[in-house]
Parts: C-alpha cells; structure tokens; sequence
C-alpha cells in the first residue's frame, strides 16, 4: 500500500481567456506558468518574505486545479484559464522579473497544505488594494514581511496555524486521473480504489448510493450497484461502468462534497490517498503486490523464450529483476529493474493478449490460468465456470467448504467457500478471487 502524494507537473495547459471563450490553449512548463502569473500580479519590489509567500500561494492555487481536475471534470481540455476572475493573472509573452524568476527557481516544487491533508491548498488571495476576500491579501504581506515575518509566518497570519509548507515536492509528467480504459465488474487496480473511495464519501450526501463495504480496489457487485445509482441521480446512462464521462462526473462531484477547491476544504486525509498498488516496486520490497508480479512474469515466459522463467517468492530478487529487466527490454520500456505503474499496466496487458493467443497443445495449462479480472459476487461467465470447477474438486475431499454449483453464475454459494478458502489458508476474507487466491484453488484441487 502507498500514500500518493500530488507531484509538481512538468507542463500545464492554459486556456487563453475565460473557460466559456472561443480561444485557444497553450501548454507550457510549469515553471514558466509560475513566472508568469507571478511577474503579472507582483511588484519586483516587495520585499523577499512577501514575494515568498505571495508565489506560494500562485503554486498551490495552480496545483489545487490540477490535482482536483477542476476543469476536466466540468468537460474541459484544459488546467486552468489565464482569466484572474476565475483563476490567476497570465499573460502571453510577458516580461519575466529576474528577482522573481529566481525566487520561482528556487520554491516552483513547493506548494502550500493543511496539517493532515495532502491536496494543495486552496490558497484564494486578492490583491487587498481594489478588491478583499477571506483569503491572503497580496499588498497586505507587504507590511507583514517589513514587520519582519517569515513567508511560512504570513501564510498563516491569513489560512491559520495549521498551515504548512511541502518542500521539494517531486516532479513529473501531468497524468490524469482518469485511467484512460473502462473500469467494470471484474477490473482491479489503482482506479477502481479511487472510485470506491469517492463514491463512499459523495454516499453521505447523496444516501440513496449503496455503500461500497468492500473498498480493496477490486470492482464487485457493491461498486457495480454504487455506480448505477450515481449514474441515476446525475442523468448518465445507467451501465454500472465507469467510463470517462462517469469517472469525471464522480471526480467533480466528489470534489464539490468535500470542498476540495474551497478556502475551507474537508480536506484529503493521507488514508484517504493510500492505494493499492505503490508507484514503485523495487529489489527487496515484499508482500502481495511482488506475488502478483511473479504470477503474471512467470505465465508470460512459460511461452516467451525472452525472458527467463526463474524461481521466485514474495521476495523482489535477483530472480525478479531479471525477468522484469528482460521484459522491460522486449516491450520498449525503460529497463530499469524497477515496476513502475506503466510496467505493472504494461504486465497485465501482455498477460491478457497471451491468454487469448496460448498453442493448442497447451489447452490444459491455459485452462488453469487466472484470467486477469478479480472475480466476485455477481460476476459471470466461462471464468467464473472453470473457477468453480476447480472448486468442485476441493469441495470432493473437504467437507467443512460450503460447496459449489458449477453454473458460471458467482452466487452466494460460491461466494461463501471463497471465503472459507481465504479463512483456512490466511487470505484476506473478502469473498474476491484475484490472481493468489485463483493460483491455490488450482493447486488444491490437483490433491
């Protein structure tokens, strides 16, 4: 499990006028974003503790919109509009401040956060001369900074004590939340995490959203339902799928209920943004997630002479990251030893393509192989049918397994000898079949 910290995007897009105006976008570093707004709202002059915290609260404005999807998820292409009575003062082709550029270079990867939270601070400010908010007033930390007060100390003279600063916050590519693929009955991952998540959260708004009480990252029957409901009450086709238009929908309106994008935000709590699977898995890591690893590696060399079929544990070894180099190698991406989210997508991805594509001499070992979507209750299909027929086998010479009707339907029956297996041989009990639990009824039932 990771805690997914907002990282500082490379780039960002700014639309050249207010959201509804007919003009373009432009995308840019995001450093040369921070110069610009800065060098177009404030002087030069001021002093250094007041530019300080002045362009603190640009960064965490500007981060605040892209880690909240802001515009996305409203059916926009872009992060932000270059329009100050929406977002933040830019303009096109600007003269940059040398002092200010400096200053910039040195803070662009630090933004502003409330003690236990993580999403960037809403920092909402004015100018404090032509117009007032509850927010920071920007000539008003003129006089604070000659006072002698640090920016840390100004910021929380205006969003209060419990304000803090997050230096050197890593930077990398702008990726969007959403996945870019439909999630469904039967995905698994990251996404479908983050969907359970909002969807708990906007259910004590709106209570008629069935609560999702198996939240593990596995899209079950729970999630299906939640997502058929949300669809309802917010006028989308009812498929129980979360498609782009649906994920952004959930995004905005999870947003809204905990006002995210708000001076006084609920705030995003560090469990709340633990996931799954973490950004990195490297050598020596251990647990669940290196299993996975080894399952999908080891199925994808029995047929890939490329990469070698080696002995593995729930160990990242030596063994690991030969195979996982080797595959790295063969599908173009950077051979680092090291499985990233894009390796980890990239690894199932090959793995399913394969399943459809095994010789026909290998019919029986294909048959026992997972196939890559987390069954469970309501699932359906040939899957759930060879699952069950690996079951029926255990049920034969264990009595204390409820038992199983081979009829590909994933019922409660079926349901309730998954959970007996996870109960007997130290499994999670949540009644979901994924690529371990799928491994062990296959070597149990060759007893």
């Amino acid at each position: 499990m990771a805690i997914r910290y907002p990282i500082v995007p490379n780039e960002i897009t700014v639309h050249l006028g207010a959201p509804n105006e007919a003009t373009r976008n432009i995308t840019i570093p995001f450093i040369d974003y921070i110069n610009n707004v800065a060098s177009s709202e404030l002087y030069p002059t001021w002093p250094d503790s007041s530019l300080r915290a002045n362009i603190y609260t640009i960064i965490s404005f500007a981060m605040n919109r892209l880690y909240n999807e802001w515009y996305p998820s409203k059916g926009y292409n872009f992060d932000i509009t270059s329009s100050p009575q929406y977002d933040q003062n830019f303009i096109l082709d600007r003269e940059i401040y040398e002092n200010i550029s400096n200053i910039v270079e040195d803070i662009f990867n630090d933004y502003v956060v409330k003690q236990n939270q993580i999403q960037p601070y809403f920092t909402q400010y004015c100018d404090g001369r032509k117009t007032s908010c509850n927010g920071l007033s920007q000539w008003g930390t003129v006089s604070l900074a000659n006072q002698g007060k640090t920016p840390l100390e100004i910021l929380k003279y205006y969003y209060g004590n419990d304000t803090l600063i997050r230096y050197d916050a890593p930077v990398g590519n702008n990726v969007g939340a959403y996945p870019g693929y439909v999630n469904k009955l039967g995905s698994a991952g990251n996404p479908v995490q983050a969907i359970q998540r909002d969807l708990n959260r906007i259910r004590i708004n709106y209570p008629a959203i069935p609560k999702i009480e198996t939240a593990l990252g596995a899209y079950n029957k729970e999630t299906e339902d939640a997502v058929k409901k949300f669809q309802e009450i917010f006028n989308l086709p009812i498929t129980g799928e979360v498609d782009k238009a649906t994920w952004y929908k959930i995004k905005y309106i999870y947003t809204s209920v905990k006002k995210l994008s708000d001076l006084y935000s609920e705030g995003l709590s560090p469990q709340e943004a633990t996931f799954l699977y973490k950004d990195e898995i490297k050598y020596g890591d251990t647990g669940i997630e290196v299993e996975y690893i080894h399952y999908f590696l080891n199925a994808i060399a029995f047929l890939d002479p490329d990469i070698p079929r080696l002995k593995t544990n729930s160990v990242f070894n030596d063994n690991t990251k030969t195979m996982l180099m080797a595959f790295q190698s063969k599908y173009g991406l950077p051979v680092t030893g090291i499985v990233t989210y894009t390796d980890w997508a990239l690894l199932r991805e090959v793995y399913s393509k394969l399943l459809k594509s095994y010789p026909s001499e290998y019919a029986t070992f294909v048959n026992e192989l997972y196939p890559d979507k987390f069954l469970s209750l309501g699932s359906s299909g040939n899957d759930v049918k060879r699952f069950q027929q690996f079951l029926l086998k255990i049920c034969r010479y264990d009595k204390s397994i409820p038992g199983v009707r081979v009829n590909g339907i994933f019922d409660n029956l079926t349901e309730k000898s998954v959970k007996k297996l996870q109960q007997d041989y130290n499994f999670d009990i949540n009644g979901i079949v994924g690529p371990l639990l799928w491994k062990k009824v296959v070597e149990l039932s060759k007893r």
